[in-house]
């Protein structure tokens, strides 16, 4: 692998890295469950393990203790010495059974050993200042048992951390299932669905914070919802209100005489008129009213017969023809606003082609600004210096409005040249109408009854 290869794979990881890992909420309950059912396991099989053998060395021992006893009083009655492996006076007497004895005492003690199984003795003092002792090993059915206990403790443990990994999947999955549908709840609101409650899109019986924060989710897009209709309301009645002394005032221009004040008078006069036009375009489209009157038409042909009638510089490439149900005023609505903005804000030439059901609209300016490209179209915000100082902004708002009532889809992108970084400016700006394989019938869109020729 070369160098600049590491390289590369090292600033992905970083990027990575830095822009944080995502892991879901049941695994992240998992693993803590995991985590403390281990520990807990851990825990009592260490506690457990050390209880049982200090009760089996403390039972070897008491059985010592009654053994040494009973090697004195057989040695002591008859001076024999072969009963259980008893010696006298032992030099591998531990030192410290040997100070306990040389005490007066009768003691046991446990000689451990590095691995292996310990040494149980036992030692007394006699009346002629000997010390008879016994020395034997730790049972092997005691052993035994130790071993069959510390595997039963590890197959608990195992079994209680893999147990609770599934009560963590099971607990985490049900969370994050709500957590999954209350999103998805929250972003079909973000897009406009006035009809969509978080609460009851979670569901469920049992209740917990994900219904508070669900609640809140729908408090609140309520409350937007009341502010944005008010705002639309406030932006239609003053649009309507204007609509009637603008018209006037242009009138009334017209009835000027001919000259140069003349003309600039009537220019802003239709202007203030356009502006208050399109306010009230965009005030219906926000309403959520307006409804598309569907036709079937060839939209290669339609969109070349309609840009040579709205501007005839513009070059339109068919790649591939397709035949749409739409609304052919809306879509020309489209196009006017995309080539008026690309007229505007970019530069020549301006090329239009379709393919199949998607037309893309492309000049060779600077680009669009990032705040559109991020956050959309927006009315009033024309966007950078570059882009920008002519016309309000409500162009785009129109077209993507406009878009969603024929279900389709507007999509907005810079072209840059290869190896470009983010600071390069654009070489061109791409608008992207996707038109729906299947009529919008979900925006409450209708038919119009197509009559035979000889009726037209």
């Amino acid at each position: 692998m070369s160098r600049g290869t590491v390289a590369a794979l090292g600033a992905r990881l970083r990027a990575r890295l830095g822009s944080g890992l995502r892991t879901g909420v049941r695994w992240k309950i998992s693993a803590a469950i995991a985590l403390v059912g281990a520990l807990v396991a851990v825990a009592l099989s260490l506690v457990v393990h050390n209880a049982a053998r200090v009760s089996m060395l403390d039972n070897a021992r008491d059985v010592q203790d009654e053994r040494i006893l009973y090697a004195q009083r057989i040695y002591e009655t008859s001076g024999r010495t072969g009963q259980f492996g008893m010696k006298i006076d032992d030099p591998e007497m531990p030192r410290d059974l040997l100070a306990k004895v040389l005490t007066g005492r009768r003691a046991t003690y446990v000689e451990d050993h590095a691995g292996g199984v310990p040494d149980i003795w036992a030692a007394v003092p006699l009346s002629d200042g000997h010390i008879l002792s016994l020395h034997t090993r730790f049972t092997d059915r005691s052993a035994t048992v130790m071993k069959d206990l510390d595997q039963a403790l590890v197959i608990g443990s195992i079994s209680v951390v893999f147990g609770g990994c599934a009560l963590g999947v099971l607990i985490g999955g049900q969370l994050s299932r709500r957590l999954r549908k209350a999103a998805t709840a929250a972003q079909e609101v973000a897009r406009g669905e006035t009809d969509v409650s978080v609460r009851d899109a979670i569901g469920g019986v049992v209740r917990d914070e994900t219904d508070d924060l669900a609640r809140s989710v729908d408090a609140m897009a309520d409350a937007l919802k009341q502010r944005l209709e008010a705002e639309r309301r406030v932006t239609a009645d003053i649009a309507h209100e204007l609509r009637t002394p603008v018209t006037g005032l242009l009138t009334a221009a017209e009835l000027l005489p001919p000259g140069r004040p003349t003309e600039l008078v009537r220019d802003r006069a239709q202007a203030m008129r356009t502006l208050v036009e399109d306010v009230l375009e965009v005030a219906r489209l926000d309403s959520a009213a307006e409804r598309a009157e569907l036709q079937d038409l060839m939209l290669g042909e339609f969109v070349t017969r309609r840009i040579a009638v709205l501007n005839s510089d513009v070059r339109v490439t068919v790649v591939h023809e397709s035949e749409v149900t739409t609304d052919p005023r809306r879509l020309e609505r489209i196009l006017g606003n995309l080539l008026a903005n690309a007229a505007k804000h970019g530069k020549p030439p301006v090329e239009v082609s379709v393919e199949g059901r998607v037309v893309r609209v492309r000049d060779h300016g600077p680009g669009f600004p990032a705040g559109l490209l991020e956050e959309g179209p927006s009315r009033f915000r024309t966007g950078s210096t570059d882009r920008a100082g002519v016309g309000h902004g409500l162009g785009l708002t129109i077209a993507a409005g406009q878009a969603r009532v024929l279900g389709a889809r507007l999509t907005f992108r810079n072209v840059t040249p290869a190896g470009a970084g983010p600071e390069d400016p654009a070489e061109g700006a791409v608008a992207v109408l996707w038109l729906p394989e299947h009529a919008p019938t979900n925006t409450g869109s209708f038919p119009i009854l197509q009559l035979p020729d000889k009726y037209k």
